[in-house]
């Protein structure tokens, strides 16, 4: 009968002992902020919810580990096991990884472990899956990317500059990325031996198996173009840009059961509640016994862009129920023409409708919602990441939707409050087909397939997100485009119309 061998744990291990001078910071360029978490921040969440990691260590710039002890405890990482002070070099502060990594272990016990840069905040999980993979087979696994840019060679020849020497061919050359994976007892052994070396440096940890143990081979895994390097002024941007466009799943729940369960006895207050989106994400709460306030103005007469008829609306809904768990605002009004040619009432209307009313209802909503640890859900536009012509006050309002969002999730945070921001594809509702007319059947998402996703949304963790929901899903009913291959596609898409 053959013995069972159970797999060997696998753990993180972020390199985070850098420092923001080549950003220009007087602090580590780690704890820079990106989409309104610290840039380490958002590489632990990847890490702590890969199913493949187990348990994470990180290495820290000395002077700088209470910072990260406060990020981990307030986010309730409950994977990272150590955080530790790094050493003054890249590979000084691997051998100190590897000297906590060996403690406790059992004689012969060895251990998957995969080093990341902490200042690559957009790692994806598959890079992660697949290195964790590969280290069923192999010993030593690197992650890169094919180059896109011709590679030259040079040498400088004294006052004249430099030279091109070599161009190497492009097909073989990859630009390398993190994680790297090891067996432990692999890159101990490499590290052994070139502790050795009177000259020995190094700047990455693969180099190091290559040239000190030549005969283990390492396998390459295929990175990611977003998994970028956060190192220079400009990259602090582009991953601020990167974040903000990209779409995350919405977590499914198992059945209309768990929706029962989950929503019985709470409150919703869906602002835009009269028709479309609003109207269905409504009645689909109210099926599964929620307490449901569906507002509008054709049917409640409440105006969204009066702060006193907001006020009292949510105030009925809490003096009725004694509580108030989701506030949805789908309330909005799409105006297209040349703003050349629009005159001030029509402006007037979408600021107050599309982003002063947005305003209020969060301002109004936050007592209720910080009571009961509840979510703010808000509405954006597919053309919120590029003005187009004729859209001026429309796509300028959804684009303010999804700074408010990630503005509000880090400042209610503290209070337990989710806010996050559903983006539909082009949608059927009336608000479209009163701008647009008819238009082909299929073409459109239909506005149940948005109010679905919204309310497991509203049911989910998330906090912070731009949420795709797109119609080229094979889950449309509750499903979302997720990543940046989404967001992409969303972008490409934008030619055809707004949502």
């Amino acid at each position: 009968m053959s013995q069972h061998i159970a797999k060997p744990r696998t753990t993180a291990v972020i390199l985070a002992g850098g420092t923001g001078q080549r950003v220009g910071l007087s602090i580590p360029k780690q704890l820079l902020k990106i989409a309104g978490k610290a840039v380490i921040e958002h590489t632990l969440t990847t890490f702590e919810k890969a199913d493949s990691i187990d348990d994470i260590i990180v290495l820290m710039a000395p002077g700088y580990v209470p910072d990260i002890e406060k990020i981990v405890a307030k986010a309730g990482f409950t994977k990272v096991k150590k955080i530790i002070e790094g050493g003054s070099t890249r590979n000084e502060t691997t051998e100190r990884a590897i000297e906590a990594l060996g403690e406790g272990l059992a004689e012969g016990e060895d251990l998957n472990v995969l080093f990341h840069d902490a200042v690559r905040p957009l790692l994806g999980r598959r890079v992660i899956d697949d290195c964790v993979a590969a280290l069923e087979r192999y010993q030593a696994v690197d992650v890169a990317i094919p180059s896109a840019d011709t590679i030259i060679v040079t040498r400088t020849h004294g006052e004249d500059g430099e030279f091109i020497t070599e161009i190497p061919d492009r097909s073989r050359l990859r630009r390398g990325q993190t994680p790297q994976a090891f067996k432990l007892s692999t890159i101990k052994r490499a590290y052994e031996v070139a502790a050795g070396d009177p000259n020995f440096q190094a700047t990455d940890d693969c180099s190091v198996v290559l040239k000190y143990l030549p005969d283990v081979p390492i396998h390459v895994v295929a990175g990611d173009e977003y998994n970028m390097k956060v190192t220079q002024p400009v990259d602090v941007f582009i991953a601020d840009k990167l974040f903000q466009l990209a779409s995350t799943a919405a977590p499914e729940q198992n059945g209309d059961e768990a929706y029962r369960e989950l929503l019985t006895g709470k409150t919703f207050v869906v602002f835009g509640g009269s028709y479309g989106i609003g109207k269905d994400i409504a009645e689909l709460a109210e099926s599964y016994g929620a307490k449901v306030y569906a507002l509008g103005r054709s049917t409640t007469g409440t105006h969204v862009e009066n702060p006193e008829e907001v006020d009292d609306a949510l105030s009925k809904a809490y003096g009725e129920t004694g509580r108030i768990d989701y506030v949805v605002n789908t309330a909005g009004v799409l105006r297209i023409g040349k703003l050349a040619e629009t005159d001030n009432a029509t402006i007037e209307e979408a600021l107050k409708v599309n982003y002063l009313a947005p305003v209020q209802i969060a301002r109004s909503s936050y007592k209720y919602l910080a009571e009961t640890k509840g979510q703010l859900l808000l509405y954006t536009s597919s053309s919120y990441t590029r003005g187009r012509a004729e859209y001026s006050l429309y796509s300028s309002t959804k684009a303010a939707m999804v700074n408010l969002t990630q503005a509000l999730s880090d400042e209610w945070a503290g209070d337990g409050i989710r806010v996050n921001c559903i983006n539909p594809e082009r949608t059927a509702t009336p608000m479209r087909t009163k701008a647009f007319g008819q238009e082909p059947a299929g073409t459109l998402l239909s506005s149940e397939a948005v109010a679905r996703t919204s309310l497991d949304v509203l049911l989910s963790e998330l906090t912070g997100h731009v949420i795709d929901v797109r119609q080229q899903d094979p889950t449309a009913s509750a499903g979302t485009a997720s990543g940046f291959e989404a967001a992409l596609a969303s972008v490409l898409d934008r030619q055809d119309g707004v949502a």
